[in-house]
């Protein structure tokens, strides 16, 4: 399986503490550069609002700014939180983004809203919040205005999202999830589903989820076959024990946003996040997240992903790495660039 599998990248531009946001925006692109070079076929970025952990905020903005300073990688979002906009205004987005980057954008969309629940609610005030039950509709609309096939009984029908559909080339859009509900959604409207295993808490329902995926997918013109991506939280590193010394600062920063460790804005050095005198309630919790990472040695951590691509039976993976230092991020896509031999 090994010549087979497909690696991709989800940056969620992490900021790291005493630095800025402007500069972990600036370092997303560098990595896109980089993981180009390196042979990666994917280049997705998230969204989060009001986060004092990452500063990607709107996905369109920084997709174009990747794909402008890129040449042949896939680019594109995981995700927009769909409930959150018009499907016309992220139609209007993307179409605008495949008219520049053709054949080289990707659409992902999710229900979840990225934030708080009071972000959630400024990010519609003063109208009500989103309504995350229109989720399924919103994507079918999307759909429909990206290919310019809304129903000629729908209300909007008559709408077009400029520039328009370019022939044979739209975004490619996906469901993006971390459960049955989404995977099922997903196979019901015939979309690609990407599953989120890199949470670190959805492991367990993650084989379930791809196996009702691919049971229950009905082919689309725009997907005939199911196409199931999972994402893997992952730091490689020479060696096992720097894997998991550059580590303790992602597993901390995953902790506080539970356990509400007050540690101030951006991510902590690895060096701080071991010295902290935690109780034993979250070094467990810690160490429950931490069993889900893969974080290791090249050799380790190729094994783990081959194995885990067999368990969720893909070969398209997405690799997840957040890290305090910059050159580590950057050198852990290189050596499991090496260790699939990708270059």
């Amino acid at each position: 399986m090994s010549e087979t599998i497909k690696l991709s990248v989800l940056d969620q531009t992490p900021m790291r503490q005493g630095s800025t946001a402007a500069v972990a925006l600036q370092e997303t692109v560098k990595l896109a550069q980089a993981t180009e070079r390196m042979g990666y076929m994917r280049f997705w970025v998230s969204e989060h609002h009001n986060s004092i952990y990452f500063a990607g905020t709107n996905p369109e903005i920084l997709i174009g700014q990747i794909a402008a300073n890129t040449e042949t990688i896939r680019v594109g979002s995981a995700g927009v939180m769909l409930p959150h906009y018009s499907s016309l205004k992220v139609a209007e987005g993307f179409s605008i983004l495949e008219s520049f980057y053709p054949g080289r954008i990707d659409l992902g969309v999710g229900r979840a809203p990225g934030s708080d629940q009071l972000t959630a609610t400024a990010l519609s005030y003063p109208k009500p919040q989103a309504n995350i039950t229109t989720f399924p509709q919103q994507v079918l609309d999307l759909i429909g205005y990206l290919s310019g096939t809304l129903a000629k009984d729908h209300p909007f029908e008559r709408i077009r999202a400029q520039p328009g559909p370019v022939p044979d080339n739209l975004p490619e859009i996906w469901i993006l999830g971390s459960s049955n509900y989404s995977a099922g959604l997903a196979a019901e409207l015939g979309l690609p589903f990407a599953f989120a295993d890199f949470f670190g808490t959805t492991r367990e329902q993650g084989p379930t989820a791809a196996a009702i995926y691919r049971k229950g997918f009905k082919p689309s013109p725009i997907c005939p076959e199911p196409k199931l991506n999972v994402g893997l939280q992952v730091i490689c590193a020479p060696t096992k024990e720097e894997a998991q010394f550059i580590g303790a600062s992602r597993n901390i920063n995953k902790a506080r946003e539970v356990l509400r460790l007050g540690l101030g804005p951006g991510m902590i050095s690895p060096e701080k996040a071991l010295g902290l005198d935690l109780a034993p309630g979250a070094k467990s919790y810690i160490e429950q997240l931490s069993s889900m990472y893969i974080d290791g040695d090249p050799k380790f951590v190729r094994t783990r992903i081959l194995e885990l691509a067999e368990e969720y039976d893909t070969t398209d993976i997405t690799i997840v790495t957040n890290c305090y230092d910059f050159r580590h991020r950057v050198r852990s896509y290189e050596l499991l660039s090496e260790a699939f031999e990708m270059g």
